[in-house]
């Protein structure tokens, strides 16, 4: 099948996860994209050479897995899988920033070493929490939770389509590459039968969205799809947003590790 129909299998596996029905399921949708939101915002609020401060947030992506459900090892793989990305962006800032900042033992690190491992740790936790987040909660509910947060219903609707349509054209691509394969005997794909797909595809999704358009309006859409059933706003609700709200309050404005370092050897945080 190849490359192609990675991004629509990653997209299926998410949407099935989010059929489950743990407790972290069973939460409001606003409360949890609340306070993934506040998580990441606080996440990347960090100094560059603050690694240590950074740690204690892991606690949250660890619990949601937990409590979840969510295999470990299946976000673990879409982590990785982003890496390289990640990799590109901070693997010369050991080169440019030689000043030393950090003596562990017999070893001092450059600055440059430590907001790599901040801009690694900070890639780390951001993506697992947002993979949770769709793992836990279906697409259409993360819309709607926008929308009733205040997001325009345009942006939320082309959110939407954006996803819904997403299976149809991967599958569309998927087809295209595998009648190229079967015709092809092993032959590569050069630049300009690349091109020529590529205008295929293109045309294919444009007739295929004025059948879509017409169907949807002959069935009386309005600009708007059936929203799911909101889920009321319960005490579990508030007590997770409040609760890790609160947390991650603490962790940002606390120098937690110095203060734990300072206890365990017995001196001033």
């Amino acid at each position: 099948m190849g490359g192609t129909a990675d991004p629509f299998l990653e997209l299926a596996t998410l949407d099935a996860l989010a059929g489950g029905r743990s407790a972290i399921h069973r939460l409001e949708p606003r409360a949890k994209v609340v306070t993934v939101a506040a998580f990441a915002v606080l996440v990347a609020s960090f100094g560059r050479y603050d690694v240590a401060r950074l740690l204690p947030f892991a606690l949250f992506p660890a619990v949601l897995v937990t409590l979840s459900d969510t295999p470990a090892r299946y976000l673990l793989k879409r982590v990785l899988a982003a890496l390289p990305f990640v990799l590109f962006v901070g693997i010369l800032n050991p080169f440019l920033d030689r000043a030393p900042a950090l003596a562990v033992g017999g070893l001092t690190l450059s600055g440059g070493w430590l907001s790599f491992a901040s801009i690694l740790l900070r890639f780390a936790l951001t993506v697992s929490t947002a993979l949770t987040l769709m793992a836990t909660t279906r697409f259409d509910e993360v819309c709607l939770a926008l929308e009733r947060l205040g997001l325009p219903r345009v942006f939320t609707l082309q959110l939407s389509f954006l996803y819904r349509y997403a299976f149809v054209l991967f599958a569309e691509a998927q087809r295209m590459l595998q009648a190229y394969r079967l015709r092809a005997f092993g032959r590569r794909i050069s630049l300009g039968q690349f091109g020529a797909m590529a205008a295929q595809l293109l045309l294919r999704t444009w007739d295929r969205a004025v059948r879509i358009h017409r169907a949807m309006v002959a069935r009386g859409f309005t600009g708007r799809f059936q929203p799911p059933a909101a889920r009321a706003w319960g005490l579990s609700d508030t007590l997770f947003t409040a609760g890790w709200l609160a947390a991650f309050a603490t962790l940002r404005w606390v120098d937690l590790p110095r203060l734990l370092g300072g206890l365990a050897w017995g001196g001033p945080g």
